[in-house]
Formats: C-alpha cells, sequence, structure tokens
C-alpha cells in the first residue's frame, strides 16, 4: 500500500491510495470466506462450504465488488496512520481505479486532528488579581441579615420606600393582560427595584384599600421582546403596608447567625467567607485568561466538524435550560431577543473558542507529558457516585467506558490548566 496526502485545509486532508496485488489477494481471501458463507453447496451444510468451492459458484462481479470494499475498510486507516494523521470521523472513499487482482486505487478526504503550534506558555503576560474584600460587601451582607431578622408591623400610614406593601395588580397592553403580568398577595418591598423603572415609585403615597392604575413604559432593552418598549397599564389594589423595622446591626445579631459573640467576630467570618468566594471566582478568571492568551499566541485551527459538535452541545444546553423553565427553544430565543440566525452567529463564535481551547489544553497535556493516573479516575468515579447515588441512571452511565474516559480527559485537562497556573504565576 502507498498513500499520498494532500492538504486541503489546515484540518482538511484528501489521501491518494494505491493499493498493490499482494494486498488486494489479502482482501478477496476474506472477502471469499465471507461470501461462501451464503453459498448453498449440495453435500455441504450452510456456512461450512469451503471457500475454494464456494468460489464455483459466487459470480466474479460479486466477489471483485466484496474484494474493494474490504480492500479499502481495511487499509483507509492505516493510511492516515503512515502520513501520521489522525482522522476526526469516518473518511469520505471514492475508487478512482480498480483492476481486480492488479491494483486499486482510490482518495480519502477527512478533517483530521489539526497541527497546533504552541506559543510561550510559560510568559502569557496575565497577572491573577489579588482577592480583596471592601467593606461596602460586608456592610452589604451585613444589612441583609438585619432585614432578614426585621421586624414587620402593619401600618395604615401612606407606603413609603422601604415599606413592605401586600398587593393584587394586572398589567395590560393595548387594554388586554399581557402573560406574566399580574398577581394576588403579592409582598413587594418598595425601593428594592424588583419591577420596571416607576413601578415602586408609583405606589409611594397611597393608602391601604387604595386602587389605581399605573400608565408605564417597559424598558427598551427589557427581555421579553413583546414588552420592549411597550406602553402599558397596571392596575393596581394595595391591601396592606407592613412597616419594616430592620435588626440593630450589633452583638445581639450576631449571636443570632451562629457562635458568635460579638458583631465583629461576624464581621471577621463575613470577611473570611467572601476572601474565599473572591478567590475562587479570581482564580477561574485566571485560568480563562490564561488559556484565552494561549490560544492568542499560538497557531490553533479550528476543524468545522468540531465547531459543528460544540454548537449542538450548547443547542441541547439551551434547550435543557428552556424546557426547565417551560419553553421551548424558539420561545427562548424570543425571550432574549434572538432570531435562530443572530443565535447561531454567536454560538459559532462560543464554540470556536471552545474548540480552540481544547485543543492547544490538549497538545500542551501531550508536550508536558502530564497524565492522571487510574487509581485518580477511579476514586474520581467513586466520588461521583457518591454525588449520584440517588440517581440510578446516572450511575449506570459511570460504568460507560465512554463516560469513564471523558472523566479522565476533564481530569487531564485541570491538571494542564493547574500547570499553565504554576508556570505563569
Amino acid at each position: 500500500m502507498k498513500a499520498k496526502s494532500k492538504k486541503i485545509s489546515d484540518s482538511r486532508i484528501e489521501l491518494t491510495v494505491t493499493l498493490d496485488a499482494k494486498d488486494l489477494k489479502t482482501a478477496k481471501t476474506k472477502a471469499l470466506e465471507k461470501l461462501a458463507k451464503d453459498v448453498k453447496v449440495e453435500g455441504f451444510r450452510k456456512g461450512k462450504v469451503p471457500a475454494e468451492v464456494a468460489k464455483k459458484f459466487i459470480p466474479d462481479n460479486d466477489l471483485n465488488a466484496e474484494t474493494a470494499d474490504i480492500a479499502v475498510r481495511t487499509t483507509v486507516i492505516n493510511a492516515f496512520k503512515e502520513v501520521e494523521k489522525s482522522p476526526l470521523v469516518l473518511p469520505t472513499v471514492n475508487v478512482t481505479k480498480y483492476v481486480p487482482d492488479e491494483t486499486l486505487e482510490y482518495t480519502a478526504t477527512a478533517d483530521i486532528v489539526p497541527e497546533v503550534k504552541l506559543g510561550d506558555y510559560k510568559n502569557l503576560g496575565v497577572k491573577k488579581p489579588e482577592a480583596k474584600v471592601a467593606a461596602k460587601d460586608i456592610d452589604e451582607i451585613l444589612n441583609n441579615i438585619a432585614t432578614s431578622y426585621a421586624e414587620k408591623k402593619v401600618t395604615r400610614h401612606p407606603a413609603k420606600l422601604t415599606d413592605e406593601v401586600i398587593i393584587d395588580f394586572v398589567g395590560k397592553k393595548d387594554s388586554k393582560a399581557f402573560d406574566g403580568g399580574a398577581a394576588k398577595d403579592y409582598h413587594l418591598t418598595l425601593g428594592s427595584n424588583t419591577f420596571i423603572p416607576g413601578f415602586e415609585e408609583g405606589i409611594v403615597g397611597h393608602e391601604p384599600g387604595d386602587k389605581f392604575d399605573l400608565e408605564l413604559t417597559f424598558p427598551k432593552d427589557y427581555g421579553a421582546k413583546e414588552l420592549a418598549g411597550a406602553k402599558t397599564v397596571f392596575e393596581v389594589l394595595l391591601k396592606q403596608i407592613n412597616e419594616v423595622t430592620k435588626a440593630p446591626i450589633d452583638d445581639e445579631l450576631a449571636k443570632k447567625c451562629g457562635p458568635f459573640k460579638t458583631i465583629d467576630e461576624l464581621k471577621a467570618d463575613i470577611k473570611k467567607n467572601l476572601e474565599a468566594q473572591n478567590e475562587h471566582k479570581l482564580s477561574e478568571q485566571f485560568k480563562d485568561k490564561l488559556v484565552e492568551a494561549l490560544v492568542k499566541k499560538s497557531k490553533v485551527p479550528a476543524p468545522e466538524i468540531l465547531i459543528d459538535d460544540q454548537m449542538r452541545m450548547i443547542r441541547d444546553d439551551m434547550t435543557r435550560n428552556a424546557t426547565q423553565q417551560g419553553m421551548s427553544f424558539d420561545d427562548f430565543l424570543k425571550a432574549n431577543n434572538e432570531t435562530e440566525e443572530s443565535w447561531e452567529k454567536e454560538a459559532r463564535k462560543a464554540a470556536e473558542v471552545r474548540v480552540k481551547a481544547s485543543l492547544a489544553l490538549q497538545t500542551l497535556a501531550v508536550e508536558q507529558k502530564i497524565a492522571v493516573s487510574d487509581e485518580l479516575v477511579a476514586a474520581k468515579i467513586a466520588e461521583l457516585r457518591d454525588v449520584y447515588k440517588k440517581s440510578p441512571e446516572a450511575l449506570k452511565s459511570l460504568k460507560d467506558p465512554n463516560v469513564k474516559m471523558d472523566i479522565k480527559n476533564r481530569m487531564i485537562i485541570e491538571a494542564t490548566l493547574d500547570y499553565l497556573v504554576k508556570v505563569n504565576s
């Protein structure tokens, strides 16, 4: 067998493969054995007819066709190995010349794992910011805690910001109620900016029992396209006003929150937790920026077939999210002011970023000989079994060799990211 390759693009090649008489002889023997199983000859049981006897009863055209098919199938992968390329999918084959028992020539076209040329990954120029906690962040959490322990007292005074009101309301556009625009006995804290601009402010000054209309215009960038920029009327019934008195931020509040004796101890605990959260968040962002810089410094072709696969995964994720919210994929697009075309454009960009990042990290893992032991993989699977112990379907999937391989590959990528962090810190 001889194989010559021709580059079609950075991630696609065409091979011209030529098989000689020896290759065809091997394929013909296999073809004869296969076809002999279906030959009926008097004196022999079906499937037990010797190949040389069966040959007399097999039409030449059938034997030649089967020989060519086997010759191609048994040599095409080796042909790619001969030119040191790995196809991402089964190649597209076209037989261009066939002289039975003498020669067979075919072309095989396929997307391949592209050659990635890494840049200087030990000097990516990315700095990890320090995980700082601002005093205002601590104060915000303390205020939220104080609010959760707030006392509520029914009052008859006109509604003001910070009060909690209980209302019934119906939103109408062109005199017709619209979906999601109505509720009964809704608890709303005025000033929380839960509703569109003007709604909460419009309740201020009203008293319990008041019925009134709020003429409001939805923001132009509102998520639901049919309401974006629309003029609407909300019919509101104010049923009750609760005056909210936040709990004092003092040692007594700290004691209610856990094993703390003073408010300073609670503040220190909040700061510690915020620092840990910020550290994790910044670490993940640092990894993302390192990979982004690695791809930018490297030459990483992105095969269309891998981009298409990633787009399918992105679509599947979005469809699952939409389903959980009781929507179809099309409904999800409409709610986000997207069309199929605009979504595909953005999804393709995201898919290409994912593909390039994955290929760059895989190449780095090979170059640095980063591996994960079978013991670590087994430990990870055991950990996942514990997490999914109430899900028979998930537990079953962990026995799938492909799933195990996927887990191992992810662990290798994580180890590679850790290496990238180490050499750039």
